[in-house]
């Protein structure tokens, strides 16, 4: 792998597990400062909901981690090539509207 996709990769962790944080550990606190345009009522609601979306991402970061400590340059490539596509479309999919219902449906399951 080279150089400039392994900075790549690195700034796509480091920017995930960001997100991992803050969906589940800093979801009713920083999250209400970062996500403006959610209610406030809504972030204890919601908690469950997004730990659970934290730690998704969190399983998808630690695969590109993994794709930087692989010695075969071939095995190294194909693993980053498997979670970065997960990662594009988490990150096209995720702000794509959802239906209310849904939302809060699995919110109230925990």
């Amino acid at each position: 792998m080279t150089l400039f996709s392994q900075i790549i990769i690195c700034f796509v962790v480091f920017i995930n597990l960001y997100i991992l944080w803050l969906e589940m550990f800093a979801w009713t606190t920083r999250g209400r400062k970062v996500f403006k345009s959610i209610p406030a009522d809504q972030f204890e609601k919601t908690k469950v909901m997004a730990a659970n979306q934290g730690l998704y991402i969190g399983f998808l970061a630690f695969g590109l981690i993994w794709s930087l400590f692989i010695s075969d340059e071939n095995w190294s490539k194909n693993v980053a090539l498997f979670f970065f596509p997960v990662f594009l479309l988490l990150e096209f999919t995720a702000p794509l509207p959802f239906q209310k219902e849904y939302c809060m449906f699995k919110a109230s399951q925990h």
